[in-house]
């Protein structure tokens, strides 16, 4: 019993089906979370202002233009990663990849730079113009990069995800039992999940549903479901003895395939949807990084004439 219940999720003892190994049966890792990176642009900004606030910078100090100057630099340096990707001999200095780590890079410490070296304050009409500017392109940027976040792996790749989790809890049509067999309603909770969020139905509704409504179905499935596994696993336990640590690790393994089976049915669900909110905001985003830039020249000229 032991042996067999290591060998899948098998939390009702049966053993996993045949030629199904255990890693076969372990839930494909998620996408990894951006929300540490946005802990961290709200901890600088805070840091920024908590410098500023205590009188340690002035725009008009040395330390305070060369700050400007650094910042406006690393603005203009957001530009060599658009232009690696369309001049044909900058795509060979080295991989885009790594292009990419250098834009973020400038795109978050240029902004902080900017905001030191203006201390949170406006001095001009040109120079308010000018930090606007920047600060609707660095959050332009953030929601870029959080709807890249969720298309980059392309639908294939989404919807193979999706495949192998239903290979791994059993739910293909060519499997004797799914590893939730010992729990039907779990079964029954989870196709009907899946069935209402894969509908495809035309219209801004149907996008409002995927990004808003759906998540908040996907917490509720999954606590509905998490809570039944775990009144079944413990019956089990019971009733056949198994140690605690045998106990607790069925429950973990069974919470994990149903944690990343839903987020799965998800991302493949609300994928059309961001990869059409993706369209749109580089549309925009361009005409944005424009008028930071004239703005920002401006503002340098104004600075050195006046």
């Amino acid at each position: 019993m032991k042996a067999a219940g290591r060998e899948g999720l098998a939390v009702g003892g049966a053993s996993a089906p045949s030629g199904s190994g255990r890693a076969r049966t372990r839930a494909p890792r998620s996408r990894a979370s951006d929300g540490p990176l946005y802990l961290l642009l709200v901890a600088l900004v805070l840091g920024v202002w908590e410098l500023t606030r205590r009188g340690h910078l002035r725009p008009d100090s040395d330390l305070g233009y060369w700050l400007g100057v650094a910042g406006g630099v690393m603005m203009l340096a957001l530009l060599l990663y658009p232009l690696r990707k369309h001049v044909p001999f900058m795509r060979a200095l080295g991989p885009a990849k790594y292009w990419f780590v250098f834009h973020m890079v400038c795109g978050i410490c240029g902004p902080l730079l900017i905001l030191l070296h203006c201390a949170f304050r406006i001095g001009s009409l040109n120079a308010a113009v000018a930090l606007i500017s920047m600060l609707v392109v660095a959050a332009s940027g953030i929601i870029g990069r959080f709807l890249y976040a969720h298309i980059h792996r392309g639908l294939l790749g989404e919807k193979s995800t999706l495949r192998e989790l239903q290979a791994a809890a059993g739910f293909q049509h060519d499997a004797v039992k799914s590893r939730f067999h010992f729990a039907p309603s779990v079964e029954q909770r989870l196709f009907a999940f899946e069935a209402d969020a894969l509908r495809s139905e035309p219209g801004w509704r149907n996008d409002l549903r995927c990004v808003m409504v759906l998540p908040y179905r996907q917490w509720r499935t999954y606590r509905a479901c998490a809570r039944e596994v775990d009144q079944v696993v413990a019956r089990l336990g019971l009733e056949r003895s198994w140690r605690r640590g045998d106990l607790n690790d069925r429950r973990r393994r069974a919470r994990g395939l149903l944690r990343a089976y839903l987020a799965s049915v998800v991302r493949v669900a609300q994928f059309s949807v961001y990869e059409r909110l993706f369209s749109l905001w580089h549309v925009l985003h361009i005409p944005f990084v424009y008028v930071m830039l004239i703005t920002a020249v401006v503002h340098v000229v104004a600075v050195h004439a006046y």
